[in-house]
């Protein structure tokens, strides 16, 4: 799979863009639970009130803080807060009970500092108003007199010292207790002095609020640009990948194409790419983002509470070992889907091919079964993957589910205790389920990857595989004087993994301005040898000299444009018939077209169409005869005008009126041209002005007609089967 990244250095600016999304993403998802924590703790249980630093505090009530406060604590508070003369209209309009009273405004400079010290104030005010409430309390207060009174009349030492025994109380409490004195303590400032607390927390909460819907549609919209980066990123490397691929795939010679087989071609160009597209669409979604938004979420559990750090730990141990059991049940089984992918394409593309067989012979039933038994083991294996990670999901919830009551029951005790506060809790479920979500992703992805990764590997496989046949790095010229030469020296042939030789030491030499035909039983290897000639396959031992070049050392390129080819079954593709004709040279004036036409006597079926050159033809040419396909076959290569040219047993499917006026028609026209053709016919090759017989790879007969008639007994045999004696010597 890593070595499919590297065709990802095109979309390197893209990659930087979806990993800054992301990263902003993960900042705004964690967030949000830190808003549902302030709404609750904040705006329910403190009615709005952040912290301990009051808005307006009455002079009253500074001159009562002012009596705990040392000396440096009270120049802090007179430094953060100014006296309000009466009159001032900024306070007074909004609070009109403030006219009776000269107030403070707050104008805050190291708001940390100032926090610390007025929660230490109003907490000894409040502890100290609760202890003295209590019976036999040290604190006990004289009767009908407040704790600020009392310390009023105190001298300066008891003072102190009473100070001092509330402070040694509060060092004791937790930081939450000491918080929600301050606030309670603020709450009844506030009411002195005329704030509406209700619409103070009500309007704490809509911002908030609208502050977690803002935070909530800037997600999506990343998450949108996330999405439309990584799609267009995946599509292009899928472009990229099928580029590569086809363009491999066309230079592969018919060693590769067997050795691969076309059905799996086709699934890897197709199928494989396809599952690679989608997992890189996660990758970039998921697997940079998961990371991200798990460190980011234990960073702020941890800061927020470590005494429950310990289940965000279990939960995270137990996931790996959730994961790791079924992905080593499952894992050896993505492999298989896409072996039994291929075979079932093969089936599939086999039995497609060759319907008119199976009808013919009636044996749909069979062909039925084999189907059947091919897409049963792959449900089967798609089934057992499936249903083994079906148990991922239930376990996964179950998990979140004991994460979650374990945090509630944990922290339930803390907010009894008061070390913890109920908002806090949401907030460490949240900050957990983000977690463990992210690790959910990532083992989500997981299912992905093993299946990715075996396309990953096979189409990595097609793009560096080395085809057999190979260009030079330097291209020998052609010797002008030796146009249209075609030399066979000692050459043998051995198909890859073969234990022998199928062609074994052939020579002859095909001179321009003449025909060499070659015949010989079923098997003997005539269309093995005319395939060496463009290079399909290479030569195992000897040499082919074309213009009195080794054909090894020349650019197939080069060297194809010499040559027309047509092969046994006529090709066409989906198109018309004059694209077809052209399909060798698009350049090709019409007239040159209709003179291959007519050489190859299409034009008479041709001009009964409708469009007549402008005629559609579908896919593989199932829309026209045999002998149809066969003649635009012929026409295609006669109207290249190429030096060179091979009839691969192209004439069966036409019959013998038009197979005579076809070679009667090609006399003419290849008066300076080679030509080659394999026949199973006598009558096709009788005026050939070379004859070559072969035999189970080797050749037994060279000559013309009349010189085998006498001289190759092989030739006389095919030939006494296919025409009477008379005519054998009349040829």
């Amino acid at each position: 799979m890593l070595k499919l990244f590297k065709y990802l250095k095109a979309s390197i600016f893209s990659i930087l863009i979806i990993i800054i999304l992301l990263i902003c993403q993960a900042n705004l998802d964690l967030a949000l639970p830190d808003y549902t924590s302030k709404i609750i703790n904040v705006g329910i249980q403190q009615n709005g009130i952040e912290n301990s630093i009051a808005s307006v505090i009455s002079e009253s009530t500074f001159n009562e803080i002012s009596i705990l406060l040392n000396n440096e604590d009270k120049k802090i508070l007179e430094e953060n807060y100014n006296l309000i003369k009466k009159g001032d209209s900024k306070y007074l309009d909004k609070y009109p009970i403030l006219k009776q009273e000269n107030i403070y405004k707050l104008n805050i400079k190291d708001k940390e500092k100032l926090n610390e010290t007025l929660e230490k104030a109003f907490a000894i005010f409040y502890v100290g108003d609760m202890l003295s409430k209590v019976e036999n309390s040290e604190f006990k207060l004289p009767e009908g007199m407040t704790l600020t009174q009392t310390l009023k009349v105190m001298d300066e030492n008891t003072r102190l010292i009473t100070i001092n025994k509330i402070e040694e109380k509060i060092k004791d409490m937790p930081d939450t207790i000491l918080s929600s004195s301050a606030i309670e303590f603020i709450k009844k400032e506030y009411e002195k002095v005329g704030i509406d607390l209700g619409k103070l927390q009500t309007n704490y909460i809509i911002v908030s609020g609208a502050k977690m819907i803002g935070i909530s549609l800037l997600i999506m919209a990343i998450s949108i640009a996330i999405i439309y980066f990584g799609s267009r990123l995946a599509a292009k490397l899928a472009h990229t990948l099928r580029t590569k691929v086809f363009e491999k795939i066309v230079n592969f010679s018919k060693t590769e194409i067997k050795k691969f087989g076309t059905s799996s071609l086709i699934t890897r160009t197709t199928n494989d790419i396809q599952q690679v597209q989608q997992v890189v669409v996660f990758l970039m979604r998921i697997v940079f983002y998961a990371p991200i938004i798990a460190i980011g979420g234990i960073l702020k559990t941890t800061s927020a509470d470590k005494s429950m750090l310990w289940i965000i730990i279990f939960a995270v141990i137990t996931l790996f070992i959730i994961l790791g059991t079924l992905f080593t049940i499952a894992m050896p089984k993505f492999t298989k889907l896409q072996v039994l992918i291929d075979k079932l394409n093969l089936v599939s593309r086999e039995i497609l091919s060759g319907i008119p067989v199976i009808r013919a012979f009636s044996n749909e039933k069979h062909e039925e079964k084999r189907f059947d038994e091919s897409n049963k083991n792959l449900t089967k294996v798609n089934l057992f993957v499936g249903g083994t990670m079906s148990f991922m999901m239930p376990l996964m919830m179950l998990l979140m589910n004991v994460v979650c009551i374990a945090i509630v029951w944990y922290g339930a005790i803390g907010v009894d205790t008061g070390t913890i506060q109920v908002g806090d809790i949401m907030a460490y479920i949240q900050y957990t389920m983000q977690i463990i979500m992210a690790f959910l992703m990532i083992s989500m992805i997981s299912i992905m990857l093993p299946r990715a990764s075996v396309s990953a590997k096979r189409i990595i496989e097609i793009i560096e595989s080395d085809s057999t046949i190979k260009d030079p790095e330097n291209e020998e010229s052609f010797d002008k004087k030796k146009k249209g030469l075609v030399e066979f020296k000692n050459v043998c042939f051995r198909y890859p993994d073969a234990n022998e030789d199928v062609i074994t030491d052939i020579d002859f030499i095909a001179k321009p301005g003449t025909t060499t035909a070659f015949i010989g039983s079923t098997g003997s290897g005539k269309s093995t040898l005319i395939n060496l000639i463009p290079r399909f396959y290479d030569v195992t031992e000897g040499s082919i000299y074309i213009d009195g070049v080794d054909i090894r050392n020349i650019k197939q390129e080069t060297l194809r444009n010499k040559i027309g080819y047509v092969p046994q079954k006529g090709i066409l593709f989906s198109g018309t018939i004059e694209s077809n004709i052209k399909y060798g040279n698009d350049n090709i004036s019409d007239k040159q077209m209709k003179e291959a036409v007519t050489i190859a006597q299409a034009t008479d079926f041709i001009e009964s169409k409708p469009n007549k050159y402008k005629e559609s033809i579908a896919q593989g040419g199932t829309n026209v005869s045999g002998g149809q396909r066969q003649r635009l076959s012929i026409a295609r290569a006669l109207a290249i005008n190429p030096d060179i040219l091979i009839f691969d047993d192209s004439f069966s499917a036409l019959d013998f009126k038009t197979d005579a006026k076809l070679r009667k028609e090609l006399t003419t026209f290849t008066k300076n041209k080679t030509v080659f053709i394999v026949a199973q016919r006598i009558s096709t090759i009788m005026s050939a002005d070379q004859i070559i017989v072969l035999n189970e790879g080797k050749i037994v007969g060279k000559g013309t007609h009349g010189e085998l008639v006498k001289n190759c007994e092989v030739y006389r045999e095919i030939a006494l089967s296919q025409i009477g004696e008379e005519e054998i010597n009349n040829g």
